[in-house]
């Protein structure tokens, strides 16, 4: 996904279904080929999904710019609630002697929708905010914090907006987590970055 590069701003972009789709099947395309599974996409759900996160998208994106930043986050852990309902991608084969202590084995769709949502993430936080998701790289390898994902998504998945903010380095709200309220720096968390970017 990373070679994606629209003239249009990626929030923008991602607004859009035909380019959501093809950025996905660039994103399952690339997980393929890192981990060795193997998916199948049922690009009606895929659309489905799609549609559900663009309604709730729009029905909570925040009038006040200063905000923006901060619903950065939020929307994309909206994007990861609507892939899970929907699940789109299902995985029908792996690596040989996969590792299921890996994230990306024990719960191949999961990691690919993270993945996707989180980079995602990091491309508008860059585009519009000169900002680096601080990311969280131990979480995103703790195979507990995968099964506790998996778990209370199947139970409650309004938990993936706080789940996927966990997996970002960011502060997650447990209690409300389906509700955008406004905090300070919850896109990238208290140990956030600022970076001015190369043209």
């Amino acid at each position: 996904m990373s070679d994606v590069t629209p003239v249009r701003p990626v929030r923008k972009s991602a607004q859009r279904v035909r380019w959501f789709i093809e950025t996905f099947n660039a994103h399952l395309g690339q997980v393929e080929a890192e981990t060795a599974n193997r998916f199948v996409l049922d690009e009606r759900a895929l659309v489905a999904a799609f549609s559900e996160w663009i309604h709730a998208f729009d029905a909570q994106k925040p009038g006040r710019s200063e905000d923006r930043e901060a619903f950065v986050g939020f929307a994309a852990g909206l994007m990861l609630r609507s892939l899970l309902r929907h699940a789109p991608a299902r995985c029908v084969g792996g690596p040989e002697g996969a590792d299921p202590g890996r994230p990306a084995h024990f719960w191949p769709e999961g990691h690919l929708y993270v993945t996707f949502c989180l980079k995602l993430r990091g491309l508008v936080l860059e585009q519009d905010f000169h900002a680096r998701q601080a990311g969280a790289p131990a979480v995103l390898d703790d195979l507990r914090a995968w099964e506790s994902f998996r778990e209370n998504v199947a139970a409650d998945s309004r938990l993936a907006v706080a789940f996927l903010d966990l997996f970002a380095g960011a502060d997650p709200d447990w209690h409300m987590p389906g509700l955008f309220r406004p905090r300070p720096g919850p896109a990238l968390g208290p140990g956030k970055e600022k970076a001015r970017l190369e043209p």
